[in-house]
């Protein structure tokens, strides 16, 4: 079984992801964030970087772990109890953790936003939603009856969306975000969408969707992220020859 450096996937990974110039929340430390003894020789991909994940990816022989969510998004010491199973089972087990949030989200061929657009249907993609200097998502022009908005929603993600019937039944500018964007909501309508896609957002952006006059999507923040990572470990594998395999473990949010 070939076997390449840690060190390379990673300097890869940063590199295409352009890990060190985008801007992410306090806690996503995007990059590697646990090592192994190396080498890798088997990869798996999950969204979130849970103790549920780990020994899952464990059994399936994998060395190398790549995470959307990772592991220090909330304060883990002091080590002990659930914890320090966690961080036992990556050294013991020779698992490493890379972990890719914002950066995966934007990666124009391997992000979660391109990826869920090109599922869609949509087309002649733009930036959309610019915040602090960066845009948080994509954009597109189409005529399209909301309710073949949402089925093709559901066949992308295989979960049904949730739907705030805001907007016109015909979705005429659509903008679209990964993960849990309905904070933006407010934000969205500001650009002049009339249909915001999204994974999931508080109970109160029903009424402000309403109000605003935009349809919302909310297709399950899981649901929306399972694109990217499985397209940069297909990549990693392409490139290095090395085996992958997904991890599927819904949260149904």
């Amino acid at each position: 079984m070939p076997k390449v450096l840690l060190k390379t996937l990673v300097a890869h990974c940063d590199k295409i992801l352009r890990t060190a110039k985008i801007k992410d929340f306090d806690g996503a430390a995007n990059g590697l964030q646990a090592e192994n003894r190396g080498t890798v020789s088997r990869i798996a991909a999950t969204v979130d970087a849970s103790l549920a994940t780990v020994k899952r990816a464990i059994a399936a022989r994998a060395d190398l772990l790549i995470v959307h969510h990772g592991l220090f998004w909330s304060v883990r010491q002091p080590w002990t109890g659930k914890h320090y199973e966690l961080f036992r089972l990556l050294v013991e087990n020779n698992l490493a953790v890379y972990s890719s949030h914002l950066p995966l989200d934007f990666h124009p061929k391997l992000g979660n936003n391109v990826i869920l657009c090109v599922a869609l249907g949509l087309k002649n993609l733009h930036p959309f939603l610019l915040k602090e200097g960066q845009y948080y998502g994509l954009q597109s022009r189409a005529g399209i009856l909301r309710s073949v908005l949402a089925s093709r929603l559901h066949r992308a993600t295989g979960e049904e969306p949730l739907i705030i019937p805001g907007g016109s039944e015909t979705c005429e500018r659509i903008g679209v975000i990964t993960g849990g964007a309905g904070d933006f909501l407010r934000n969205a309508a500001g650009e002049g969408v009339d249909t915001f896609i999204t994974g999931e957002g508080p109970h109160w952006t029903y009424a402000l969707a309403e109000e605003l006059g935009i349809n919302v999507l909310y297709g399950g923040h899981y649901a929306t992220e399972t694109f990217g990572v499985k397209a940069l470990a297909t990549a990693l594998s392409r490139r290095f020859h090395l085996p992958w395999t997904f991890i599927d473990y819904p949260t149904g949010l």
